[in-house]
């Protein structure tokens, strides 16, 4: 029988360091927050408007309650101000100040306190958390609404046997237009899913990212491989059975950033960078030249116009006349439009509904704060690009050591953010939400903690993924 003795040859064994009851509850707090941001219809299909802003003031306050102690306790030397994603927070500034030469100020108080709610979970979230706890808590947050989505899809098919109705209001005898219905009973008849999010375009982006995510922490190598692959299915069947070409597009995009990173890890100098990057740049700039040349054909094959389903000659072309009326400044900030205020109502109309954003994020903030919102925009979004790329692709290095492993966890912010802008230029959703939360938090993050691994509380890593700890 082994023994231990006087002498032994190592020291005797100790048991994992544990997190603490607090840390998991903070965990499981931002995990719910971040649910309730990328799933924001879902809880106002289920509560209601003044639900959803109840919902909205609680998170928003408990984040404030959680993260003014937490701040006092670590002393303000800890957080990092100089860190902040400043241009962001100068465009929050705007979308604030510009309620005094606003065309419509209220909708403008009013989103612009929805943009400031999502501005602080975004700081909350990249302050408290690592980068690892970081994309757990995107995975199980995406988990949660591919889960309930395909739990309601099947709950709506095989139960009620007919389209659900938000708020589960009793739909009418003459009938409704199918865009108001939450979910439309499409899961065995071939037509679009929606999810819980009521949109099939949403989630069909939202399973983009899940698909990224389960993949980095499968190549992470954490433990229930198995069981992130049948996530991973589980994305990949609402991917096609949403039919979203903006989501597809961005799968391409990504697809070709992913593989131009993964060779530019291999690159031993900086010539073979620079050949890389031209060669990458120019092909890509002759697939662009060639998607455009056969953007008739090609939207045809997917079953869409030349104009975008309407939006280049209906929704573009009034918004870009409307923003020509201020274009410094803009008209006021209102992310998204309030279709019942008189400014917005029955001005762009689809389908018999009023438009809500401008499907294209660029236009979106020219239309309310002009150019000078574009810049701020764009700089963010340059910065937020520019740091991600890197982050990606140079080897972790902060002394002599050049010999470190590249970590997937470092690949995931860019390719969210190249997501973000592909989809800006169809969709308004990458400047509000959750897509306004993921620059905030991604470009804080970027900022004040650029290498993974690197710090006390970056080394402990979650007890589910199987890291080494950086020498």
């Amino acid at each position: 029988m082994a023994q231990y003795t006087q002498h032994p040859v190592s020291a005797p064994p100790t048991a994992p360091e544990r997190e603490s009851t607090g840390h998991l509850l903070l965990r499981g707090y931002v995990i719910l927050t971040l649910f309730v941001t990328f799933a924001h219809t879902a809880v106002y299909n289920l509560l209601g408007m003044l639900g959803a802003a109840v919902v909205l003031v609680v998170f928003t306050l408990a984040t404030v309650a959680i993260g003014v102690p937490m701040l006092a306790r670590n002393r303000p030397q800890a957080f990092r101000w100089r860190r902040l994603p400043w241009t962001a927070l100068a465009y929050t500034t705007l979308a604030l100040v510009s309620v005094a030469w606003s065309q419509w100020r209220g909708p403008t108080l009013l989103t612009w306190l929805l943009l400031a709610a999502v501005t602080i979970n975004g700081l909350f979230v990249a302050h408290v958390l690592t980068w690892h706890e970081i994309v757990r808590a995107l995975s199980s947050t995406f988990k949660w609404i591919l889960g309930l989505s395909i739990a309601l899809e099947l709950w709506v098919s095989l139960v009620i046997h007919g389209p659900l109705l938000p708020n589960f209001a009793v739909i009418p005898e003459d009938g409704i237009d199918p865009q108001l219905y939450w979910v439309r009973d499409n899961l065995f008849d071939g037509g679009r899913l929606q999810g819980i999010v009521a949109n099939a375009n949403i989630l069909a982006i939202i399973s983009l990212f899940a698909i990224l995510t389960f993949g980095v922490l499968f190549a992470a190598r954490a433990r229930w491989r198995t069981t992130l692959a049948l996530w991973m299915l589980l994305a990949a069947f609402f991917l096609v059975r949403t039919a979203s070409t903006t989501a597809l597009i961005c799968a391409a995009a990504v697809g070709v950033a992913l593989a131009v990173a993964l060779v530019m890890r291999r690159a031993r100098t900086p010539g073979d960078r620079t050949r890389i990057y031209v060669i990458a740049i120019g092909g890509s700039a002759v697939l662009a030249a060639a998607v455009w040349l056969l953007r008739e054909p090609l939207l045809g094959l997917v079953g869409r116009s030349a104009d975008l389903t309407g939006r280049s000659d209906k929704i573009w072309t009034a918004v870009l006349e409307r923003a020509a009326q201020h274009p410094l400044f803009g008209n006021g900030f209102s992310s998204p439009w309030i279709p019942d205020d008189p400014a917005f109502d029955g001005w762009i109309v689809d389908h018999g509904l009023t438009v809500f954003h401008a499907h294209n994020m660029w236009l979106d903030v020219l239309m309310q704060l002009g150019v000078l919102g574009v810049i701020l925009m764009g700089i963010s979004y340059l910065s937020l690009l520019w740091r991600s790329w890197f982050f990606a692709v140079d080897r972790p290095r902060w002394d002599l050591n050049s010999s470190r492993n590249f970590s997937p966890i470092t690949l995931l912010p860019s390719m969210f953010t190249i997501v973000l802008l592909v989809q800006g230029l169809s969709e308004s959703t990458p400047i509000m939400l959750w897509g306004w939360m993921l620059l905030v938090m991604f470009t804080f993050k970027l900022k004040s903690v650029p290498l993974i691994g690197v710090g006390e509380r970056e080394q402990l890593f979650d007890r589910g993924a199987r890291a080494r700890r950086i020498p």
